[in-house]
């Protein structure tokens, strides 16, 4: 984490933990629908479970080495500038705190 007074590591980790769990579930959803084929009968047993595997080894595992850092500002930069966030519900003095990841994220969604 970067340095800085420690009300702001506080903010910082526990909006991350925010935003970890919804790209969690937002990737869990997409998951949810192969579960709902499955119990139609629309996919085996055997490619269901290749779903599950699937998403451990990449989404899941994505999202988990994204926010299981000692560097979380550039995982919150990203979140607040893709949305997972949204900019008024985070504190002001974070979004300060924020300022260099959030302009870099900003910049790259702009320019795509």
């Amino acid at each position: 984490m970067e340095r800085g007074p420690k009300h702001i590591r506080r903010l910082v980790r526990e909006y991350a933990a925010i935003a970890h769990d919804r790209e969690l579930a937002g990737a869990l959803r997409r998951l949810d629908a192969e579960f709902d084929r499955w119990e139609r009968k629309e996919l085996s047993p055997h490619d269901l479970n290749d779903a599950i595997h699937a998403f451990h080894q990449g989404p899941a595992r994505d999202i988990w080495a994204k926010y299981s850092t000692n560097h979380l500002e550039p995982a919150l930069g990203f979140a607040v500038a893709t949305g997972i966030l949204r900019k008024d519900e985070i504190p002001e003095e974070l979004l300060e705190h924020l300022t260099g990841w959030l302009d870099y994220y900003e910049q790259d969604t702009s320019d795509s």
